[in-house]
């Protein structure tokens, strides 16, 4: 058996594509047009590369972007100002703090005072919440695309046994919650779980998300299994050349593939879902905002 390879980034550019639509929709129908607020604390060059290319998307689908830049030695008050004045501004819909944040910043804090109506990182307490009853709302990007390619593959998930390696406030909860309301029968593994090759073994869908680079290896899987792979790890490659390196998933792709149906890639598959799903997010609270229903292929 080799494994189909899921395209996360050809379904994150089609996803653009509808989301662009409905933002179309938005501006005719409703003279909205939703505004994404980025927020960036520091010059770290990977997070200055993140939030130039959410930028670039946002203004791609037809949404207003707005970008703050604040200096690494700002103070936590002037942040958590400038979080409550975006929150009072009617032309943005969504408000993401880039993290990290400098060490003398409370993460925690800054999340909290996001307005859970423009959280669209889904992280507030009020949305983890709404995730976890099933209200509408915002949800996490990175578990929301993972479903996303779950459900275009297969179907139908409902009935699945469900493997979760991790269990991250960012990942692993959010993808437990997400995968139970589609009626899966879940199972969250971690680094205390005990004889975890044997755990995973029985999953129709593993989802790895637990940051250790290519952990699960093919023998761990159940045959036809369908594997997410959410791990971004760089690695040495020194087959590239001295100091040379690349980036691989937390499964083992090379020994996954001969035994899974299909397998998320690394880089391409489900690292291109999560900006995608940013922009999905700012399209359903502008909704809610606005008093409309979210659109339905957008959301969880």
């Amino acid at each position: 058996m080799t494994a189909k390879i899921i395209d996360g980034k050809l379904f994150a550019e089609n996803l653009r594509g509808r989301i662009a639509g409905h933002v179309q929709r938005l501006k005719t129908e409703h003279g909205i047009t939703p505004g994404l607020a980025v927020v960036i604390v520091g010059h770290d060059p990977a997070s200055q590369v993140y939030v130039a290319n959410k930028a670039k998307q946002t203004a791609e689908v037809g949404m207003n972007s707005f970008k703050h830049e604040l200096p690494e030695d700002v103070s936590e008050a002037d942040l958590l100002a400038l979080v409550h004045q975006l929150n009072a501004d009617p032309a943005v819909h969504g408000i993401l703090v880039q993290l990290p944040v400098p060490k003398h910043i409370d993460p925690n804090k800054v999340i909290e005072a996001i307005d859970p109506m423009k959280d669209v990182d889904s992280f507030t307490p009020a949305n983890v919440g709404k995730v976890q009853i099933g209200l509408p709302g915002p949800v996490s990007c990175t578990p929301l695309g993972s479903l996303m390619l779950l459900r275009d593959h297969l179907g139908k998930l409902e009935g699945k046994n469900a493997v979760i390696i991790g269990r991250s406030n960012l990942v692993g909860k959010p993808m437990m919650q997400l995968l139970l309301r589609d009626n899966c029968t879940v199972t969250v593994a971690h680094s205390k779980t005990q004889n975890l090759a044997d755990v995973v073994r029985q999953a129709d869908i593993v989802v790895a998300a637990v940051g250790r680079p290519e952990m699960v290896k093919g023998d761990w899987l159940k045959p036809g299994a369908v594997v997410i792979d959410v791990g971004i790890n760089r690695v040495p490659a020194p087959e590239r050349g001295e100091g040379k390196t690349k980036l691989v998933g937390d499964v083992h792709f090379a020994s996954a593939v001969e035994v899974a149906s299909a397998i998320t890639p690394v880089p391409g598959g489900v690292g291109p879902m999560t900006i995608a799903c940013l922009l999905a997010n700012t399209v359903t609270t502008a909704s809610l905002i606005n008093g409309l229903v979210p659109p339905s292929d957008l959301t969880a």
